[in-house]
């Protein structure tokens, strides 16, 4: 080790001492959550009592949670889009006391419509105090010696797409964190944040890795794995033009690139022919260059979702990063980080005390009128709930629509896991199929019969002797051992969902089918959902479920198994 980096791995050190007792701090105060959760929640609305949503809503008078949950309904972002709208032509306080607004981070593409979430300082605040302390716990956890100081590959988005008619910047989050990290933790970042004005996704994915290639990398981190995988395969698929840049120090003139991103990335990377000969020697033997074959997997760690419907994205990792060690990141979305995983292996993470103000319904009460509404002190283990937060950046018993299960404790603290979008389901006959029973079975089914397709998406279909389910799948998937997956899969429907069982079993519902799509349908499907609805595509979560009963006809099928 150099004596520069020897003193830079020393001042880190140091600087991450705070954080250590911080972390400490934290933990404590997870052994009695309530009175944390309470003297938060009492804060924030005294601080917001003159705001325009504030005085609509009684703050001033608010003493207890008792008073907050009397005044304030669980709502969707409908309700705070008029105030919303207020504060993007300027009128802060419709929302926000003394707060300015640096961002609205746009919504990830899960809705019908985009969704402006005010990002302020006190957010951001929020949310770096909590991503320090799933890193430092990660890297505490995986040779921090070997971790310290070196790259991080993480792709952003856009984070200026538009402006406000008060002039605030609208775009990607990821993005805009980016930008205002401290100077020797924005020194980490190897992929330029000039990524985020690349539209065209070969030129995307490709800068990303010409950027990290040759560099120490030590963690992989992005929102969802079909990232880390499209990285994987582009640094594969353009195994010798990405070498030919790293050993001559350019950057391929054929990409389809923005002239003012072309020109900011111009001279930025030097040449490289040792590092560009001794990975060619690499990639020549094998035919291939994957991740694990320029980073090796015991010097690097992976840092993505796993919960939900990830997991057909996460068995494909091995593949191409070796048996590297994963750790989630958390829920986290443009509203705000919700959890902080602090084990590899797991979806789960413990609740967020400091951040936000949760409350919680059971799953089976979210359409009553008067639904049981819980604190994190009252949850119970292995119990289903929607997840309603209030935050200190203007959103108030916010229904996300987030359905989360409780795997633990920390104290009395819960460690929650998200299982899906609330609002993906289907009924056609009673059975009330959720994404959440779609993820499960798809799981098991696909570990029993080795069958694991690249993307998959469910839909009902309508047949007038007898409507029935169908898995759609892409045409190279569709080989081989996918009789043999539908009735794996039909079989863990069934054991999922006791009202599937029995529509299935009286006839009501037929087989489980599959509909084989073309070659690259889903990606289109992606990248259309994506332009009605905005957001970034590191962060877009494709429907496991869809409850259209059009889709098969917008999708293409060509033909049906089973």
């Amino acid at each position: 080790m150099s004596l520069l980096r020897y003193l830079m791995v020393r001042a880190a050190r140091v600087a991450v001492l705070p954080l250590h007792a911080r972390i400490r701090r934290f933990l404590r105060s997870c052994e009695n959550p309530e009175p944390v959760q309470a003297e938060l929640l009492l804060n924030i609305v005294r601080r917001q009592a003159d705001t325009a949503f504030g005085r609509d809503h009684g703050f001033a008078s608010i003493r207890t949670v008792e008073d907050y949950r009397r005044q304030v309904p669980v709502a969707p972002y409908e309700r705070l889009a008029p105030y919303i709208e207020r504060v993007k032509a300027g009128e802060t306080s419709a929302l926000l006391a003394d707060d300015t607004v640096r961002l609205f981070a746009l919504t990830s593409g899960t809705t019908a419509a985009r969704k402006f979430i005010p990002i302020t300082d006190r957010y951001l605040a929020d949310y770096k105090r909590a991503w320090g302390m799933w890193g430092l716990r990660a890297y505490r956890d995986h040779r921090p010696r070997d971790l310290a100081l070196r790259p991080i590959i993480q792709m952003g988005g856009d984070p200026d797409e538009f402006r406000t008619p008060a002039g605030i910047p609208c775009g990607n989050l990821s993005g805009y964190t980016a930008l205002v990290q401290r100077r020797i933790a924005r020194r980490q970042y190897v992929v330029p944040p000039e990524i985020g004005k690349i539209t065209d996704p070969l030129a995307r994915y490709y800068v990303a890795v010409r950027a990290a290639i040759g560099k120490p990398v030590a963690l992989f981190t992005a929102a969802n794995p079909s990232t880390l995988l499209t990285l994987a395969r582009t640094l594969d698929s353009q195994r010798e033009r990405l070498l030919r840049d790293l050993h001559d120090g350019t950057l391929n003139a054929t990409l389809d690139l923005p002239d003012a991103v072309r020109a900011s990335l111009a001279g930025r990377w030097r040449p490289n022919p040792k590092a560009a000969r001794r990975l060619a020697a690499v990639a020549e033997p094998m035919g291939r260059l994957f991740p694990r074959d320029v980073w090796p997997d015991d010097t690097t760690l992976v840092g993505t979702w796993t919960g939900g419907s990830m997991g057909p994205y996460l068995r494909q990792l091995p593949k191409y990063y070796g048996d590297v060690p994963v750790r989630d990141l958390g829920l986290i979305a443009s509203e705000g980080r919700f959890t902080i995983p602090f084990e590899n292996g797991t979806p789960s993470g413990v609740l967020d005390i400091w951040g936000h103000y949760f409350e919680f319904i059971p799953e089976g009460e979210i359409d009553s009128p008067q639904p049981t509404v819980l604190g994190a002190h009252e949850l119970t283990f292995g119990g289903h709930y929607f997840l309603v937060p209030t935050t200190a950046a203007g959103l108030y018993r916010y229904h996300i629509s987030d359905l989360v299960r409780v795997t633990g404790f920390v104290g009395r603290t819960p460690l929650v896991e998200f299982l899906g979008k609330g609002q993906r389901f289907s009924n056609l006959t009673g059975e009330k199929l959720s994404e959440y029973h779609v993820t499960q079975a798809m799981e098991r089914a696909a570990d029993a019969t080795d069958f694991h397709p690249t993307a998959y998406g469910v839909a009902p279909v309508w047949d007038d002797a007898k409507p029935f389910y169908a898995v759609f799948v892409e045409e190279p998937d569709a080989a081989d051992g996918v009789e043999a997956f539908l009735t794996a899969f039909d079989a863990e429907l069934q054991r999922q969902n006791t009202e599937y069982e029995a529509k299935r079993q009286g006839g009501r519902l037929g087989m489980l089918k599959a509909a084989v799509i073309p070659a690259g349908r889903w990606a289109k499907f992606d990248a259309d959902r994506l332009a009605r609805s905005g957001g970034s595509p590191e962060q877009y979560k494709r429907p496991a479920l869809v409850g259209e009963l059009g889709f098969a006809d917008a999708m293409g099928v060509l033909r049906w198994v089973g």
